[in-house]
């Protein structure tokens, strides 16, 4: 576990500042940026998928939700602010419930996924609440209103199902990671399986204006 969480830790150090550069260096880098991501994902699940009837849907759905990512990109008010909290919602809620899962362990959540526990959705929760928070506060600069409580569960909700989901598929192909392309996370598709479902839905939340 300590080595995983080290190489964890090491690739998010790198991943963070780097995305943060990217979503803030202009239009043409980021639509580089997440049209890469998205070939290399399509990649990892096509791979994975092995030309079953859903493997199509599936590449459907990751257009789908790399095109939200773009409009949150360009339309996010106060410099893609909105953006980066969507963003630390997930991070955090994937680092909760990895800490908190592999440290406490107990029953498991679901048979889908048995790596996930009661104990690491708690810390999924709690971890999205308490950075989301400090970012509601000390960076976007807001008072904490009740729509952007229901707005943090609910991401984290969608993020935690999201990680189910491709864990499922991960069983159902009899692999463990989808690609190797991130140490300590496995393939690209392994680390974002949580914003690919967020993104699409945070950007709904974005045009009706709900925070």
């Amino acid at each position: 576990m300590k080595n995983e969480l080290l190489k964890r830790i090491l690739s998010s150090i790198f991943l963070i500042p780097l995305i943060i550069f990217l979503i803030l260096e202009g239009s043409f880098v980021f639509i580089f940026f997440i049209i890469v991501c998205f070939f290399i994902t399509s990649y990892e699940w096509l791979n994975m998928s092995k030309k079953k009837s859903y493997s199509i849907l599936g590449v459907f759905f990751l257009i789908i939700s790399f095109y939200s990512i773009y409009k949150l990109r360009i339309n996010t008010y106060d410099d893609y602010l909105f953006l980066f909290f969507v963003i630390t919602v997930c991070i955090s809620t994937d680092i909760g419930g990895y800490f908190f899962g592999k440290t406490l362990k107990g029953p498991k959540l679901t048979k889908i996924s048995p790596n996930k526990t009661y104990a690491g959705m708690i810390g999924s929760f709690l971890f999205s609440l308490i950075f989301s928070i400090i970012f509601i506060n000390f960076v976007l600069d807001e008072n904490l209103y009740l729509n952007w409580l229901i707005l943090i569960i609910l991401l984290s909700s969608i993020s935690q199902f999201g990680d189910i989901i491709i864990s499922y598929f991960k069983r159902v192909s009899k692999i463990k990671d989808t690609g190797k392309i991130i140490p300590g996370h496995g393939g690209l598709l392994d680390r974002i399986d949580g914003m690919i479902f967020v993104f699409p839905v945070a950007y709904i939340f974005f045009l009706i204006d709900f925070v």
